[in-house]
């Protein structure tokens, strides 16, 4: 009897030393965490495109010339500047020029043809009024009167022919005229010339009917830039033209710029079908260097769709699932439900269950850190 109290006594004695031991010696660390203040400020509810936008210019024009030929004339390289009107490319034209100085000089010598037969038809009108008075004064016989009447048709007949005549080689100028305009290809618009294609001394083709041809010139407006990008389609009932927009763009990461949506497509896109989207388009506001911005970067679009100025917030990266936060009393970690409004990727307004001034936990990247656990505030790395 008396071993076994003695054995018992031990067993006590263990136990207890091993409580002790892990109350002092093996006690786990405090989690050290961070927390944040909860505050006012503002809160902004958007939606932000499903993939990357793109920046892109309303005025571009992808120029090919209409005819085939041997580039004789580049005035122009890519990132020169150029005016409305400016020749960017001009073909070998000299079997055009030629062509219409033919035709020129056809002109004259129809309109000289022309100056011949109607001054002779002229004649032979006069002539024959002359004759009509004579054959009423029975000078002139009748047979004579009507050989003068036939020849005065007859001369009718060919100034309107001769007239005819001046009047197809004027139109063949016109062909040649345009045939030779065709041999150049000059700028729309005042603009950028984005990529030549072709060099002198090479030939280019004209694009076979519905078969299309890499432009040989490209030229954009960078004054006419724009952003669009791709909502998911289940943002696409709340976003409506007119909205404000965040834009950043990929060579100006470290700014973002003011925009407006300008257009809503009016149907879904389905490219892929796990990933429906509805196209916007955005405008940049005046702050923002549209001609630094080149055309094909990615950018990013954040769309506002409401904002509260003076709302209770707290960082939405201290925002567990079931909207619930950790927040640190005597030492130990405790859970607070909330009732949230207006969330974005930065802050989460605060409707009820905290109050201005409350800390709450915004390290949540650690398993340690749960209700329960005790915890060391400590200051944001």
């Amino acid at each position: 009897m008396r071993k076994w109290m003695w054995r018992l006594a031990i067993l006590l004695a263990v136990v207890a030393l091993v409580w002790v031991l892990r109350l002092t010696v093996f006690k786990p660390d405090p989690v050290p965490v961070t927390v944040a203040e909860v505050a006012r400020g503002r809160v902004e509810s958007t939606v932000t495109n499903s993939r990357a936008g793109t920046v892109r210019t309303r005025r571009r024009a992808k120029l090919s010339p209409e005819l085939g030929g041997q580039v004789a004339e580049l005035p122009f390289r890519e990132g020169d500047r150029v005016a409305a009107g400016d020749v960017v490319l001009r073909l070998d034209d000299r079997a055009q020029q030629a062509r219409l100085a033919l035709a020129r000089s056809e002109v004259a010598t129809a309109r000289a043809e022309r100056e011949r037969a109607c001054i002779t038809a002229d004649r032979a009108g006069r002539e024959l009024e002359r004759s009509r008075v004579l054959a009423a004064d029975e000078l002139l016989s009748a047979d004579s009167l009507d050989q003068l009447d036939s020849a005065k048709n007859a001369a009718d007949a060919a100034c309107n022919a001769a007239r005819a005549n001046e009047a197809r080689a004027q139109a063949a100028v016109r062909v040649s005229q345009t045939e030779l305009d065709k041999m150049t290809l000059r700028a729309p618009f005042a603009g950028l010339v984005a990529e030549v294609s072709i060099e002198v001394g090479e030939w280019t083709t004209p694009s076979p009917p519905a078969i299309p041809v890499p432009p040989v010139v490209d030229i954009l407006d960078p004054s006419s830039i724009y952003v669009s990008a791709p909502m998911d389609e289940v943002d696409s009932a709340r976003v409506r033209a007119g909205q404000t927009t965040r834009v950043t763009v990929d060579s100006h990461r470290d700014r973002s710029f003011s925009g407006r949506v300008s257009r809503v497509a009016p149907y879904v896109l389905d490219l892929e079908e796990q990933n429906r989207t509805v196209e916007i388009e955005v405008e940049l506001g005046d702050g923002a260097p549209v001609r630094e911005f080149l055309p094909g970067t990615s950018a990013d679009v954040e769309v506002i769709l409401e904002v509260k100025e003076d709302a209770l917030r707290i960082p939405t990266s201290a925002l567990m699932e079931g909207n619930r936060v950790l927040m640190v009393a005597d030492g130990v970690l405790a859970e607070r439900t909330l009732t949230t409004g207006l969330k974005n990727w930065d802050f989460v307004e605060v409707t009820s269950g905290l109050a201005a001034g409350d800390r709450i936990v915004t390290s949540l990247d650690r398993a340690e850190v749960k209700a329960g656990a005790e915890a060391e505030v400590v200051d944001a790395p």
